[in-house]
């Protein structure tokens, strides 16, 4: 069974942000009380940086699809991420698999 703790994510606006990840390994963290009196640790990256993890992956994904000969007029992707303290947004994986839902859309034109 695999152990989560909460996170502590600072958002680029000042607040802070709570995220339950799988309890890292690594060391580092900074341990943060929470007002409910339970412990969380503090990420080593702003919510904001981790999610930076996906822009690759995003703006390649959007270049494919952008080169298809007959472009959809509207354009659906749906991933799951999951967050970690150390490293950041993290394609989230099922038995070893990474699925993309892709949904594409053509509008008639009269």
């Amino acid at each position: 069974m695999e152990k989560h703790e909460l996170v502590q994510f600072s958002l680029k606006n000042g607040a802070t942000l709570f995220v339950e990840v799988e309890q890292p390994r690594g060391g580092g963290l900074e341990p943060v009380a929470r007002e409910t009196g339970e412990i969380a640790v503090k990420a080593k990256k702003t919510f904001e940086e981790a999610m930076k993890n996906l822009e690759p992956m995003i703006t390649s994904i959007k270049e494919q699809l952008d080169a298809a000969n007959q472009p959809a007029d509207e354009v659906e992707v749906k991933f799951g991420v999951k967050l970690t303290s150390e490293v950041g947004a993290i394609l989230a994986s099922v038995g070893g698999e990474i699925t993309y839902e892709i949904t594409l859309k053509w509008n008639k034109k009269s």
